[in-house]
């Protein structure tokens, strides 16, 4: 019977429907807790396919032990944290859920840009930690959103559904990507621009733009410096597009209004990380697709991926596409 490994722990009853009878299951049963990288090493040295996230690193070290690999099925959109390329090489094809977590990671990019612009955080530690005694009149007063400029670095599937919500806010769309996008200006009213002139024009900058050798550390103390010092910057792609260090000092100078952070260099961050040191900076641990509903969309995708793969079929959403070229067999 053929092995799949799952580096988190799910559900067994949500398994069933995809596995039960025709798979055996090796799973890392520890909640919260990433699978260490030496049990990963021995656990996929015997297993047909792997249902992983984004915390795994699946590099040439594990590709050269995972003899009898003939899966790979990430539970996200993202695959930077794997080599794609040795996987090719291999004939391993490569799965991704792309198209379904849209809406819930642009969902989260608002609920960070309202929690910023109005000082949640701040004001639930002022009451918590017993400062709050009378009303004043401009008390943790924010920022209006309506009628404010968006500048979105990157306008794909994220971000279109941004453009979509944030048109409805009323409020103005900058946006910057690699390929103009003339049919995201018509339908959002957003207007192409350099991303100078994003930076130095927006109220409110999300990040979309994926993780790449081009977009690593994209925005430095430089181009943080280029913002309004009444702007919030949003963070939903990846973290290591931002130099971390560079952003902390920006806010502890006060040059920007505050951040909305889903995503950081290293994850999961620890409680120490100096951004949690400042009032004005929101976080979040990576749960831009955590809706139970784009989760389980996810579920299903990445489970159909491995089957399709082990039972000789094209994945549903395949990040490798060259290898069903028949001269990858």
């Amino acid at each position: 019977m053929k092995k799949i490994l799952f580096t988190r722990a799910f559900q067994r009853e949500l398994l069933a429907p995809y596995i039960e009878g025709k798979y055996e299951v090796v799973m890392w049963e520890e909640e919260n807790i990433p699978m260490p990288r030496q049990l990963l090493l021995e656990k996929v040295a015997d297993v047909e396919a792997i249902y992983t996230n984004v915390a795994d690193q699946l590099d040439e070290e594990f590709f050269n032990v995972a003899k009898n690999l003939k899966a790979v099925a990430t539970m996200g959109v993202g695959y930077d944290n794997i080599a794609i390329d040795i996987a090719t090489e291999k004939g391993i094809p490569v799965g991704h859920t792309p198209d379904v977590l849209s809406e819930a990671v642009a969902e989260l990019a608002v609920a960070l840009m309202y929690t910023c612009s109005r000082r949640i955080r701040e004001s639930m530690d002022f009451i918590r930690n017993g400062q709050w005694k009378a009303w004043g009149p401009f008390m943790f007063a924010g920022s209006r959103i309506k009628g404010s400029t968006i500048g979105i670095i990157g306008m794909g599937r994220i971000g279109k559904e941004l453009a979509d919500i944030v048109n409805r806010l009323g409020m103005k769309i900058l946006y910057h990507n690699r390929r103009r996008d003339h049919e995201s200006e018509e339908r959002y009213e957003a207007r192409y621009c350099s991303l100078e002139e994003l930076l130095k024009q927006s109220d409110v900058i999300v990040m979309l733009a994926p993780l790449t050798d081009q977009t690593r550390h994209m925005l430095g103390y430089e181009e943080f410096s280029m913002m309004k010092n009444t702007a919030i910057f949003i963070n939903v792609s990846r973290g290591p597009v931002v130099n971390e260090k560079d952003l902390f000092q920006i806010l502890k100078e006060n040059k920007i209004f505050a951040a909305g952070l889903d995503v950081f260099e290293i994850e999961p961050i620890k409680a120490t990380h100096e951004l949690l040191t400042l009032p004005n900076v929101v976080t979040t641990p990576h749960i831009g697709s955590a809706t139970i509903e784009t989760r389980l969309r996810m579920l299903d995708i990445t489970m159909n991926n491995i089957v399709n793969a082990l039972e000789g079929k094209e994945m549903l959403f395949t990040v490798n596409k060259d290898i069903y070229q028949p001269s990858k067999f």
